[in-house]
């Protein structure tokens, strides 16, 4: 009788049979919160789903109608990417973000978060994430063995880098290879870097050799629509990510770009040559409807001012509610995320047992229904009282449809909000009442967690 090998045996022996560095590997914190939100759901609960970052609003027509158009293109494409697209990509740049962006320097690829964990499998040096910080990037470093330099931003700081600790942090070792994440618009705060400091963060940057990874997956998401790349100011160090996912609500297309300046294609080809040993080509049809939506245009234009235009009055109204009880909370300008500091109610949270981000989420979903994700989770001290919220539990595509009313040389109705994006407004308030009812030592009790409210219809 056959037996099977000692490594499939037992739990603790097919734990040994892993890698070292992935060993104890926790699913994305991201996904964790969506999966434990769909079960309390699933029991009957009412939850306002604020942790997974995803756009709420549908992909633009056009480029839906080109994915039609190309859905019978099978066959593979060069490891690169589609020339169209390449050519599409650098002249999106070169128009959105003033940098001589070239098609050779285009590499597209799966998803930017799959190009980000080549980019760390390629190159040997110390990585530098300012923290909060989006949550795989020091997870993939994790699972490739890389070193991690992590840089604790605080509040009072906007959760930015500043050039002073960048150039502390390089003098020491002048001579180390480095990449330094910059992440603007932001996740998990919404913040960005004005021109003046991305040119100081450039001048330091080429200064020690310090390449840039500037992923602006957000960009087209700045509120105001005055996002600005920092390849303005050091192009030949800097690559610059974006994608599908974010601005064009793509993210299940798996689509995302890294644009590289000529002083850095010895990087970009050795990602290449290992993405030819790994994911080979992106999907043909989506790189073909990706060529419509990098092509930019009237429409796509239109589609991003009133994106823009309701998440920055969105935005706004969470901050006000938050702010208004207590909380520390900057408003955000790009993307649609908020990174709030319970810390003023620490003393409170404490005494019911909430000394931890991660408690504190988990006690937040428990008693109101609130997803958000913890502080923790992008790279935060566990006990500092921080959390990600993401506004984006509204329906995304009458939202927009009600914004098409409104001459966009105007500011959106004051109740437009309350009427289109009313649970991220709720859970927003259950959530500035918990805290502010803790301070007071309230017992919060939510009776409604399991109806659901009527709504109102916009005349």
């Amino acid at each position: 009788m056959e037996t099977r090998p000692d490594y499939l045996s037992t739990r603790s022996a097919r734990s040994r049979s892993l890698n070292l560095n992935v060993r104890g590997l926790q699913q994305s914190a991201t996904l964790a919160i969506n999966e434990q939100s769909d079960a309390l759901r699933r029991e009957g609960r009412r939850i306002y789903k604020l942790g997974l970052g995803q756009s709420p609003f549908p992909i633009p027509t056009e480029v839906v109608n080109a994915l039609k158009l190309h859905a019978h293109e099978k066959d593979y494409l060069p490891v690169t990417g589609l020339p169209a697209l390449r050519q599409a990509v650098a002249e999106f740049h070169r128009n959105k973000d003033r940098v001589d962006a070239q098609p050779d320097g285009v590499l597209v690829g799966p998803g930017s978060k799959e190009l980000m964990f080549l980019l760390q499998l390629a190159f040997y040096g110390e990585l530098i994430v300012p923290s909060p910080s989006w949550v795989s990037y020091v997870p993939q470093a994790n699972i490739l063995g890389r070193k991690v330099r992590l840089v604790h931003t605080t509040f009072e700081e906007n959760w930015r880098v500043s050039p002073h600790c960048l150039e502390r942090i390089c003098a020491a070792d002048p001579d180390r290879p480095r990449i330094l994440v910059l992440n603007y618009p932001g996740n998990p705060e919404g913040g960005s870097y004005s021109a003046p400091e991305l040119e100081e963060l450039a001048a330091i940057a080429r200064r020690f050799g310090v390449i840039l990874l500037s992923d602006e997956i957000y960009g087209q998401l700045h509120h105001q629509g005055t996002h600005v790349s920092v390849a303005r100011f050091y192009p030949e160090g800097t690559i610059i990510s974006s994608g599908l996912s974010k601005w064009c609500g793509a993210g299940g297309w798996r689509l995302g770009t890294f644009t590289f300046p000529p002083d850095l294609s010895w990087l970009m080809e050795a990602i290449a040559a290992v993405a030819s040993e790994t994911y080979t080509s992106v999907s043909a049809p989506i790189q073909y409807a990706a060529v419509r939506a990098f092509q930019d245009g009237t429409p796509i234009e239109r589609y991003l001012r009133h994106v823009r235009r309701i998440l920055a009055a969105l935005g706004r109204r969470c901050t006000f509610i938050l702010q208004q009880a207590g909380v520390r909370v900057h408003a955000p300008v790009g993307a649609f995320y908020l990174f709030p500091d319970f810390s003023p109610f620490m003393a409170q949270l404490a005494q019911g047992g909430i000394t931890n981000s991660v408690a504190f989420c988990e006690r937040l979903l428990h008693d109101t229904g609130v997803a958000v994700l913890p502080g923790a989770a992008f790279q935060r001290p566990a006990e500092e009282l921080t959390a990600r919220l993401a506004y984006v539990g509204f329906d995304g595509v009458k939202a927009l449809a009600a914004s098409e009313l409104f001459p966009l040389d105007q500011d959106l109705p004051e109740d437009f909000i309350d009427l289109w994006c009313e649970d991220v407004i709720e859970a927003t308030q259950r959530t500035a009442e918990w805290v502010s009812d803790k301070r007071h030592g309230k017992v919060v009790s939510f009776t409604d967690q399991r109806k659901e409210k009527p709504r109102r219809v916009a005349a």
